[in-house]
């Protein structure tokens, strides 16, 4: 499984886009991960789609959907969009190449 750790709301997660989470993600935006993911990187994005990648990543990580969408709910709104981006980015960026994002938003 290709995951992340981070630390989010109350400790450090682990999250994962598997394949079930991909595809909720595209049923979620409407589009294909290619067309979402060139999207999302360009930061033409909605603030519900940010929290759809972290809770989707949450629950990937073996967190339950219940616990993660509470999570997502008293976190995300009191933490800055900025913040609230990196870790979506993070979470994107390494279920599509594999690799850690560096806070530049390249790959290491």
């Amino acid at each position: 499984m290709i995951e992340h750790r981070a630390f989010f709301g109350d400790g450090e997660k682990l999250f994962a886009l598997t394949d079930n989470q991909i595809t909720e993600l595209e049923r979620l935006t409407g589009e294909a991960i290619g067309l979402f993911y060139q999207r999302f990187i360009a930061a033409q994005f909605r603030f519900a789609e940010l929290t759809h990648i972290i809770r989707l990543g949450l629950i990937g990580g073996e967190m339950p959907p219940q616990d993660a969408h509470d999570l997502v709910n008293a976190y995300s709104k009191i933490t800055p969009i900025h913040d609230i981006f990196k870790l979506a980015f993070d979470i994107l960026e390494m279920r599509w190449s594999g690799e850690q994002a560096t806070a530049e938003g390249a790959t290491e």
